[in-house]
C-alpha cells in the first residue's frame, strides 16, 4: 500500500504514429511539491491533460487517490490552474467564484476571504473583463483554493505575475501543501521552483530523465562547484598559476572542483595566506542541472 495521492505508472501517449510520452512513472505524496520541467514539446502539458482525464492514455495507468482520471471522484479531488486562465468577462470576481463554489457543492466557503487571500479584495466587484492577466491568474488560484483538493496541478502558475505576487503565490502553494495537498507544478521559471519545491522531475522528448531532490540530482550529475578567489592587488597571475585556475580580471581567479574535493580545495587556497582576500563558492544550480539532464545523451 502506498501513501502517494497521485500515481502515474508506465504512462504512454501516441498521437498517430508519434509517441509523445513513453513509460512515465511519477508519484506525488500528500503535502509534497514536485516541479515538472522540460522544454516546450517535452510532454508536460500532455501529461497534465492525462491526469485530468482530458486526454486518454495509450498505455499505463494513472490514479488520484485510487480513482481513474476523469471519474467523479478524481475530478472532485483535483484542482487545476492553467497557464492562460479564462473566465466569463461580464461576471465580477465575486460572482465567478460564487458560481464555481456552487458547482463544487459542499460547504460554501467565505468568498471575500478567498479573494482577499489572493490579493483581489479591491477588485471583488469589478468585471473580469477589466482584470489584467495577473489578476485573472490570481482569480484562478482562488478557484484552486475553493475546496481542499487532494491534488493541485499548476501549469506555469506565475505567468503574468509581478515579483511580489509570485512570492505571494508560492506562499499559498506552501499552505496547500501544509494542508496535505499533493502539488505538481509545471514551470519554466527554474529559479523559483529551485527554492519552492521538494523534488524535481525532468522530461525530455516524452521521456522522464530525472526525478529526485535537488541535492541528489546534483550528486548524481557530478557537476563541478565553482570557486572564485578574490586576491590582493597584483596577485591574480600568481594565484592562477598556483591553483590551476583562470584569471577573470586583475582581482579574481576562477576554478572548478568536484563536490568530493571541495573542502580540500578550500583548505589549500586558505593556506596561501593574506594574498587571498575572499573565496566565493557556487554549487551547481537548478539551471545547470536542467541543462545536464535535458540534453541529448543523458539518462
Amino acid at each position: 500500500m502506498t501513501d502517494n495521492v497521485l500515481i502515474i505508472q508506465s504512462a504512454s501517449k501516441y498521437r498517430g504514429k508519434i509517441q509523445v510520452l513513453t513509460d512515465i512513472d511519477l508519484s506525488v505524496a500528500p503535502g509534497e511539491r514536485v516541479a515538472l520541467l522540460g522544454h516546450n514539446g517535452a510532454g508536460k502539458s500532455t501529461l497534465m491533460k492525462m491526469i485530468l482525464g482530458l486526454t486518454p492514455l495509450s498505455g499505463g495507468d494513472i490514479t488520484i487517490s485510487g480513482a481513474k482520471p476523469g471519474s467523479a471522484a478524481a475530478r472532485a479531488g483535483t484542482a487545476f490552474l492553467p497557464e492562460s486562465v479564462n473566465f466569463h468577462p461580464t461576471l465580477t470576481g465575486r460572482e465567478q467564484l460564487t458560481l464555481f463554489a456552487r458547482l463544487a457543492g459542499g460547504t460554501q466557503p467565505d468568498i471575500n476571504t478567498l479573494l482577499d487571500r489572493v490579493g483581489l479584495a479591491d477588485a471583488t466587484n469589478n468585471r473580469i473583463a477589466t482584470y489584467s492577466k495577473g489578476m485573472r491568474q490570481r482569480l484562478g488560484l482562488a478557484q484552486v483554493l475553493l475546496g481542499r483538493p487532494k491534488v493541485a496541478l499548476l501549469d506555469e502558475p506565475t505567468s503574468g505575475l509581478d515579483p511580489i505576487s509570485r512570492q505571494d503565490l508560492y506562499a499559498i502553494i506552501d499552505e496547500l501543501a501544509a494542508q496535505g495537498t499533493a502539488v505538481l507544478i509545471a514551470s519554466h521559471a527554474l529559479t523559483e521552483v529551485e527554492a519552492q519545491t521538494d523534488r524535481i522531475a525532468i522530461l525530455r522528448k516524452g521521456l522522464k530523465v530525472a526525478d529526485d531532490t535537488l541535492a541528489n540530482l546534483s550528486r548524481l550529475a557530478k557537476l563541478p562547484t565553482r570557486l572564485r578567489i578574490l586576491v590582493r592587488e597584483g596577485q591574480a597571475d600568481q594565484i592562477a598559476e598556483a591553483t590551476g585556475g583562470a584569471r577573470i580580471n586583475g582581482a579574481s581567479v576562477e576554478l572548478y572542483c568536484d563536490a568530493g574535493h571541495k573542502m580540500q580545495e578550500l583548505r589549500r587556497i586558505a593556506a596561501m595566506g593574506d594574498v587571498i582576500a575572499d573565496i566565493e563558492m557556487t554549487p551547481p544550480r537548478l539551471e545547470d542541472l536542467y541543462r545536464h539532464y535535458a540534453k541529448e545523451g543523458q539518462t
